[in-house]
């Protein structure tokens, strides 16, 4: 059960309440932000590892990741956490996220600190993060790091964008929840979006997410998921002929 819910403010930052002191829960979308078993782990098994991460940055020396669902920014805190593990003196790191309702500082907070192993990610995030979360955020979150969370709807924001991505994370509520994170036109916009070779990863298994996906481009594979999930799904856009 919910122990709290966020007091009122701007009706664009994240409809939310708390369940177990510091697990997010969306009232919008009616589910957690991320896995209620260790979201930290599955962000490492699913997007991170789905993606052929850390093992592809040693070979890029500018890397591009989009991400569907910025949420607590707990997959920026992990990625950013283990690229500074690899890097080297030259390269840099690109995290572009899309979020529809971002959340505040103090929820951000409040939702990573749950985690030591990121304590140093979650206090500069913070520490760097608006007071009001609008339009585009830019955060250079240290020298070869920088963070873009845009702000807004993700069909009309990235349409509207010119970014091209390497590698993507899509985690946006469940697709039984948020389905239009999961349109076929969305997903052919994100391969429009992604170089070839690139790549993609996500938690989401089911039948639409997958032919979408298929259908857009994308080499789909399904791996056994984290946390006891059958599977889960990762891709890549094959290099041009």
């Amino acid at each position: 059960m919910p122990t709290d819910a966020m007091p009122a403010g701007d009706e664009n930052t994240a409809p939310l309440t708390w369940h177990d002191g510091d697990m997010p829960y969306s009232t919008a979308f009616g589910d957690h932000f991320y896995c209620q078993t260790d979201g930290r782990l599955e962000c490492s098994h699913v997007f991170l590892a789905g993606n052929g991460l850390p093992d592809r940055w040693r070979e890029a020396a500018e890397f591009c990741i989009g991400e569907l669902g910025f949420g607590t920014g707990l997959n920026a805190a992990e990625t950013w956490r283990q690229w500074k593990t690899i890097r080297g003196t030259d390269g840099h790191l690109h995290f572009v996220s899309f979020e529809l309702h971002p959340m505040r500082a103090s929820e951000i907070d409040r939702a990573l600190s749950r985690w030591p192993e990121i304590d140093a990610e979650r206090r500069a995030l913070v520490a760097r993060w608006p007071e009001s979360p609008e339009g585009r955020v830019e955060i250079d979150l240290d020298a070869q790091t920088r963070l873009t969370v845009v702000c807004g709807d993700a069909f009309d924001r990235l349409a509207a964008s010119n970014f091209t991505f390497d590698a993507w994370f899509l985690d946006g509520f469940a697709p039984s929840r948020n389905s239009a994170m999961w349109s076929a036109e969305l997903m052919q916009l994100v391969f429009d979006r992604t170089r070839p070779g690139g790549s993609f990863a996500t938690y989401a298994a089911a039948g639409f997410v997958r032919r979408n996906l298929r259908d857009a481009g994308y080499r789909v594979d399904r791996r056994t998921g984290f946390a006891g999930k059958r599977e889960m799904l990762c891709g890549v856009k094959p290099e041009a002929q």
